[in-house]
C-alpha cells in the first residue's frame, strides 16, 4: 500500500503566507527592494512575493551548490547580475534548514556591498539549524520531515504543487512516482 503523503499547506493557506510576507518586505522596504531567489526551489517563493510586493522591486536568482560532500565549501553554479551596493537585497530561500549556504549567501551580499541584507523563507526547519542564521521574514516553521511541494523536489518532481506536503523519503526512493496519482490525479488532495 503506498503512503500518502500528508499536506501541510494547502494553496489558500500558501497565498495567506506569501500576502503576509510581502506585506512585511513592503513596509521595511518603502523604497524598493532587490529579491534574490535561490534556484530551483525558491523560484516558487521568489515570484509569488514579487508579484505582491507594492514597492518597487528588482528580482535576481542564483544558484549554490556544496562543493564537495561535506566539506562545508560552497560554490556559485549560477550568479546574479544585479549590481547590489549600496541597495537593499532581500534573500528569499524556499526553506531554511541548516543555515550554512544561508549564512555564506548573506556574507556574500554584505561583501558586494548591499546596504541591508535580509533574509525571507518561506518554510523554517528551526530544528536542523547548525549555523544561526536571522531570518527576517518567516512563512511558517515546519517539522524536519522530508517535504515535497511549493518548490520543492524528489529527483525533479513534485515542485510545481501548489501545496506543502511532509513525503515518505523510502516510498519516493523506491519509486520516485509514488505521490503522482495522489497530487496529479483526478482527486487532488490540495485543493
Amino acid at each position: 500500500m503506498t503512503p500518502a503523503a500528508t499536506v501541510l499547506a494547502g494553496e489558500a493557506e500558501l497565498e495567506a503566507i506569501a500576502d503576509r510576507m510581502a506585506a512585511e518586505i513592503s513596509a521595511d522596504h518603502p523604497d524598493g527592494v532587490v529579491l534574490v531567489g535561490l534556484l530551483k526551489s525558491g523560484i516558487i517563493a521568489t515570484a509569488d512575493l514579487a508579484r505582491r510586493l507594492t514597492v518597487d522591486v528588482e528580482v535576481d536568482f542564483l544558484a549554490l551548490s556544496t562543493f564537495r560532500a561535506n566539506s562545508g565549501r560552497i560554490r556559485f553554479l549560477k550568479d546574479i547580475t544585479t549590481d547590489v551596493s549600496g541597495r537593499d537585497v532581500v534573500i528569499v530561500a524556499d526553506l531554511v534548514d541548516t543555515g550554512l549556504k544561508l549564512g555564506f549567501l548573506v556574507g556574500d551580499m554584505q561583501r558586494r556591498g548591499a546596504r541591508s541584507v535580509r533574509v525571507s523563507a518561506m518554510f523554517d526547519k528551526v530544528e536542523r539549524r547548525i549555523l544561526p542564521v536571522a531570518i527576517d521574514y518567516v512563512g511558517a516553521e515546519v517539522p524536519n520531515r522530508f517535504l515535497i511541494g511549493y518548490g520543492l523536489d524528489y529527483a525533479g518532481r513534485y515542485r510545481n504543487l501548489s501545496a506543502l506536503a511532509v513525503a515518505d523519503l523510502d516510498a519516493l526512493r523506491e519509486d520516485p512516482d509514488v505521490y503522482v496519482d495522489q497530487f496529479y490525479g483526478s482527486n487532488r488532495a490540495f485543493a
